[in-house]
């Protein structure tokens, strides 16, 4: 807290000199990038440029400085024969490692080739008063990094890199999305019911209108009544909320992509997830591959498809119907040492025994089709086994990546489906649906066959970017409320 003490006496020299420490506009300045770039047309002529001053080389009479701006850094010279002493006193004064500037000057290279601005006039824009990390790097606490996301940004090129690629992955699924005649539509983000997946939901209240709302667990249902409407191939790009614990894969808030496609299927949609992943990937990987725990992964070839009932039996050893003698379902569960945190039914022993067993192996892109319908209370039965549906997920790295279905279009189904799911609920299931009228009331002017598909964009740039946790691919993730944090920088 010393140093900030003695920038913030600076700040009152500043002003003293008739400088204002939070000064004006500096329009008008290149990007550093640019200028590098282009050196050779802008060799020995007089350029403008503004940024955050990362180091400073005092040599006495002259100053070597490194400002950086959004796009790279570039060295800056300061001479006191080519200021005012006065004015390169001040400058040495004033100035810390931190503000901000705008520097006017001539570009040259140095003798050792280095393109540098020579400073004619300098212009205070703001004043740091805390200084940056020395030894960021260095934190025992992974959480500051988090904590102080905007620090992180600052002094390690390689998170800000990964958050471009980051936006870029959007920008990718958009122009994908887009060529292929996709709408990019909006939906409700506070709902009167929560629904469309099974998630328990972040519960608010509206007070003109006098009730609850709920932050949406998904776009789906929303969706799907434009369906209902005639768009029949529309996209959301949506930030959902789910009050779920917070894990390496889980972040209560988080992205998600939801397509919909009238006519289509779960295979087209299968598909549609394929290609754009290969359509993604040579645009970020130059090398069209991921490494994980040692293995490389090739993200071109093609998915393996794999039924979910097949699965299970390789790898569980024991066929998903034993499971049905909830005696033996639960001793089972003792056993392999799995806790079920919903209510002991079928459906849920087979959910839980998947994702603790099954799922970290399945590293290399894998379809898994097939869910049962207990497990899928939005998707279409199979025609020749309405207890499973025709539903896949996408699996890489032993994560779910994304999941897609045909939907369930039969209103008569969808409320019996929706009233199973209510029955869950009154059992303490409080991640069950609710029944949606409303929904049933569009679904009931017509729904055409329609494939649907939700993936993760979190988890997606997880697995693109090569980080273990979600925390490295949202800018501000949720962490518990630190009371000192004043006192931590």
């Amino acid at each position: 807290m010393r140093e900030r003490e003695e920038r913030i006496k600076k700040l009152t020299d500043l002003k003293e000199n008739g400088i204002k420490p939070y000064g004006e506009p500096f329009p008008d300045a290149f990007q550093i990038c640019f200028l590098k770039e282009n050196y050779v047309s802008f060799e020995g002529s007089y350029q403008k440029i503004a940024g955050r001053i990362m180091s400073i080389r005092d040599h006495g009479g002259s100053l070597f400085l490194d400002i950086m701006d959004d796009t790279g850094k570039i060295q800056a010279y300061l001479q006191e024969a080519k200021l005012s002493s006065e004015n390169f006193q001040l400058f040495k004064n004033v100035v810390d490692i931190g503000d901000f500037l705008g520097l006017e000057g001539t570009l040259f290279k140095t003798k050792r080739g280095e393109i540098t601005l020579e400073v004619g006039k300098w212009f205070f824009l703001t004043k740091a008063l805390r200084p940056l990390p020395e030894k960021w790097h260095g934190l025992k606490d992974i959480e500051q990094r988090y904590r102080f996301r905007y620090l992180d940004l600052l002094v390690n090129p390689k998170v800000k890199e990964d958050f471009i690629k980051r936006s870029k992955l959007l920008e990718l699924i958009r122009k994908f999305l887009n060529e292929k005649g996709f709408l990019e539509v909006e939906t409700p983000v506070l709902q009167s019911i929560a629904g469309g997946a099974i998630a328990n939901p972040f519960i608010t209240h509206h007070q003109a209108l006098g009730t609850d709302l709920f932050l949406r667990i998904a776009p789906e249902l929303y969706l799907k009544r434009l369906v209902v409407g005639s768009f029949f191939k529309v996209f959301e790009v949506s930030r959902n909320f789910r009050n779920e614990g917070i894990s390496r894969i889980h972040n209560p808030e988080f992205t998600m992509l939801e397509v919909y496609w009238a006519f289509q299927g779960f295979e087209a949609m299968m598909k549609l997830t394929q290609d754009m992943i290969h359509f993604i990937i040579p645009c970020l990987l130059p090398d069209v591959s991921i490494e994980w725990e040692g293995k490389q992964i090739n993200l071109l070839k093609d998915f393996v498809v794999v039924e979910y009932r097949e699965l299970f039996s390789n790898q569980v050893g024991i066929e998903m119907e034993a499971l049905k003698d909830l005696v033996f379902a639960k001793n089972y569960l003792n056993k392999k040492g799995i806790e079920l945190k919903k209510p002991l039914l079928w459906e849920n022993v087979v959910d839980e025994i998947f994702k603790e067993i099954i799922e970290p192996t399945l590293i290399e892109p894998t379809f898994v089709t097939g869910y049962p319908a207990l497990l899928s209370p939005l998707a279409k039965e199979r025609a020749d086994d309405p207890e499973y549906t025709d539903r896949f997920e996408l699996f890489i790295r032993g994560m779910e990546v994304a999941n897609g279905f045909s939907e369930l279009n039969d209103p008569f189904t969808q409320r019996e489906r929706f009233e199973g799911q209510l029955q869950k609920k009154e059992r303490g299931d409080e991640e069950a649906h609710v029944v949606d009228e409303d929904y049933l009331i569009a679904l009931e002017h017509g729904l055409p066959p329609t494939g649907g598909l939700g993936i993760g964009i979190d988890r997606l740039a997880m697995i693109l970017l090569g980080v273990s946790s979600i925390r490295d691919v949202v800018l501000f993730p949720q962490l518990k409320p630190e009371s000192n944090t004043l006192e931590i920088l």
